[in-house]
This record gives C-alpha cells, structure tokens and sequence, in this order.
C-alpha cells in the first residue's frame, strides 16, 4: 500500500459502499478488506484502501451468487495480487453452478410438496372435512401431487 494513497475511514468506506461499518468490520476481520491501523492520540483507528469499495460489491454480488466469504477471499486476493486464474475460476464457477443447480431442484420439489399439502388442506377446509387418516391423508397427497397445478375436479366428501 502506497503512502500517497488517500485512505477512507470505516463510516465514509460504509457509506459509500452501501452496507453498514459492522460488515466493514467483520469483512475486514476475515481478511477480505485492505487496511492499515494508524494512531491519532490515544486512538487507533483503522483505515480502508479505496478499493474496498469495488471489493464490498464483489463480495455482495458473489453471496448473492451462493459464494460463502471464504470462498470470495481467495478469489479477492487472486484477482487483486495479480495472480488470478481462468482455469481454477472456470472450475470454481462449474462446482458452485452444480450446487446451486441441485438447491434450484430441492426448492422446486420443496415448493410442489408445501402446494399440494395446501391444496390438500384448503379442499379440508372446503367440505368441512375432520382429520384424515394416515392413508386418507397420504392417498389425496399423492393425488395433488400427481395432478400438479391442475385443478381439483374429485369429490372429496366422505
């Protein structure tokens, strides 16, 4: 870090990056910033590169990707100390692809099932229906969940 750069203190750092100084710090904690202490008085006060600004939208846009911080780290320090590399990224972006297509298919099975055990429920509630048995419940389960979004055309009374 160069003398003649123009540090930022942690509030104009949080400002200007849009979060607030308690990520600053915690990212700073964990690495993920540039900084320098330096002394006024009896203070101690941290001061942040102007390029932490670039690096807090590069960790917020890769967390919203399904990145954790350590993975941000190191891409943080390849890409900033010169020795970033297309290959090991290619294969970083192909795991974290494959993940997040796996959570996309627990999600879509997680909503098909919370839809039809409501439909199930509000055609309860419809016709006034008690409490199904285990194998009532189980069998109009695998019915909604077979017909899908179709609408519910069957009896269901008792």
């Amino acid at each position: 870090m160069t003398s003649h750069t123009s540090f930022l203190l942690i509030g104009t750092l949080a400002m200007q990056a849009n979060t607030t100084k308690d990520t600053i710090r915690h990212y700073d904690e964990m690495g993920l910033l540039r900084s320098r202490k330096r002394q006024a008085g009896s203070r101690l006060y941290t001061e942040f590169h102007p390029e932490c600004i670039e690096r807090v939208e590069i960790i917020k846009s890769a967390q919203t990707n399904g990145f954790t911080l350590n993975e941000v780290k190191s891409y943080l320090n390849d890409c900033f100390d010169g020795s970033f590399d297309v290959d090991k990224q290619i294969n970083i972006i192909s795991e974290k692809l494959k993940q997040v297509t796996y959570q996309q298919i627990n999600l879509t099975n997680a909503i098909k099932q919370l839809s039809a055990r409501h439909a199930v429920l509000e055609q309860m509630k419809l016709n006034n229906m008690g409490i199904l048995s285990k194998d009532e419940w189980e069998r109009k389960l695998a019915d909604q969940m077979a017909n899908g979004d179709k609408p519910e055309t069957k009896n269901w009374r008792r």
